[in-house]
């Protein structure tokens, strides 16, 4: 750190002044790349993380150049707001009017420190890497000790880019040590670092947005996703989708729901009341018909990333009644793998506060009996405020309840879903329409898809002098 970051600093002299034009053509010119090694980055992805080869390539792959390119159009917005000259006028009545010549540089705040993650090591890294470099910054990729390879390839891309663009190779820089915790930590705290963004544990996220004082920070951290259970006229549509949103990549993404909010004396449906067991067990049911087929469940679960995890998932039954059990799988492909299906638990409101209050990362759902689907909503939009959330779910054939929970969810600060039927499921967000994350509540600082996500990446320092 104490040879490159001076170095990085340096290299960013010339970054700056190579202007908002160039930095967009390299931005560009490096997603390009990034996309024709699409597959390669795939299979890095899906033997780092333990994603499906499809979710890998789609989500490591061209989707993840998708959110890159988000934050390279928002930061070029912004910078085009700013002219580089302007000649200001001041008439002075009979007098000859005051003239200056002012002129406007983007000055960014040094090296950009982007942290990744284990389970989606591109996905969460590209929108930060991008609209750090659009903006002037260098940067620096620090990623997770259990994915190093598909950062090393993004690297060396946009390091070649660079070198052939007659630009210092280091303004894309990778950070690796044995000691992988230590160096995020030392790094972060380097004066030469002015932007982070980090997703991972809210534990960390708190240290840095506490510790990382001489930097802005941007922080994705853990959340309490909520799906609200009403009255509906589709369960088996429901339960359908459900299915494939609790086992897509054994829950491992920031956006699949854990609390699963149904009425304890049940709901109507065009065919009569539907107890709470009969809906809860639909749900359980759904996914375990879903896995049923080994091989589309080892694509669709992928394996599980972290020892922590399988541990806490195969402990799932301790919570509470078990609605469906957490079962290991052999992966057809990789027999070393390490794949268990959803672990569905039977909880109540009061009694089991203490459990889903605590986000449970993995395949690991919970069905929470409340006293009405309002105190559904209540208790979704009280536990977003305090602990956050990314996403939020609801089934209802009333309108007026559809109306109550968007307005909680725009308490809340938190992406409302209604009524999911189909090939659109809660946890995936689509790039150039789907807002992800929102920065109102504890789950993220920040949104990675608009404009204040760029913005306070720099700064404008202005020059100015008389014109005769």
């Amino acid at each position: 750190l104490d040879v490159l970051m001076p170095a990085m600093i340096d290299a960013g002299k010339v970054w700056r002044k190579a202007g908002p034009e160039v930095r967009a053509g390299v931005c560009l010119e490096i997603l390009h790349r990034l996309n024709q090694r699409s597959f390669e980055i795939a299979f890095s992805v899906m033997n780092t993380s333990g994603q499906g080869f499809m979710m890998a390539f789609q989500a490591g792959g061209p989707h993840a150049q998708d959110r890159g390119l988000e934050a390279l159009a928002y930061a070029w917005e912004e910078m085009s707001r700013i002219p580089q000259q302007v000649v200001w006028e001041k008439p002075q009545g009979k007098n000859p009017p005051l003239k200056t010549a002012k002129r406007y540089h983007i000055v960014p705040r040094g090296v950009g420190l982007v942290i990744g993650c284990a389970t989606f090591p591109t996905w969460n890294t590209y929108p930060g890497m991008f609209a750090s470099l659009a903006t002037g910054n260098t940067v620096a990729l620090k990623p997770h000790a259990g994915a190093i390879l598909p950062a090393a390839i993004t690297v060396e891309i946009a390091q070649d880019v660079l070198r052939e663009a007659g630009l210092p190779p280091y303004i894309v820089s990778l950070l690796v040590a044995e000691d992988s915790h230590a160096l995020t930590k030392a790094a972060a705290l380097r004066p030469e670092v002015g932007v982070i963004d980090y997703t991972g544990n809210t534990e960390f996220g708190n240290w840095l947005e506490t510790e990382a004082r001489q930097a802005q920070v941007y922080t994705e951290k853990a959340g309490l996703n909520a799906i609200i259970i009403d009255d509906f006229d589709n369960l088996k549509g429901m339960s359908r989708n459900l299915a494939f949103t609790l086992s897509l990549y054994s829950g491992q993404m920031c956006t699949t729901s854990q609390n699963i909010y149904i009425p304890r004396d049940g709901v109507n449906t065009p065919d009569g009341r539907v107890s709470f067991d009969e809906v809860a067990g639909m749900i359980a049911g759904g996914v375990d018909k879903f896995l049923s087929d080994p091989d589309r469940a080892a694509e669709v679960l992928g394996a599980i990333q972290a020892d922590a995890t399988f541990a806490r998932t195969q402990a799932a039954t301790n919570f509470g009644e078990v609605l469906l059990a957490p079962t290991e799988r052999e992966h057809p492909h990789f027999p070393d793998a390490r794949v268990i299906s959803p672990a569905i638990i039977k909880l109540d409101a009061e009694q089991d506060r203490e459990t889903y209050c605590s986000e449970q990362f993995g395949p690991i759902a919970f069905m929470i009996a409340v006293d009405g689907v309002e105190d559904g909503i209540a208790r979704a939009r009280d536990l977003t405020q305090t602990h956050g959330a990314i996403t939020w779910s609801v089934y209802s054939s009333r309108d007026e309840i559809l109306a109550q929970t968007e307005e909680a969810a725009i308490d809340a600060g938190v992406a409302l879903s209604c009524n999911l039927t189909g090939g659109v499921f809660v946890n995936q967000s689509a790039a150039f329409s789907d807002y992800h994350a929102t920065g109102a509540n504890p789950a993220a600082n920040a949104c990675l898809t608009d404009s204040a996500f760029v913005a306070n990446r720099f700064r404008v320092v202005q020059s100015r002098r008389d014109v005769e």
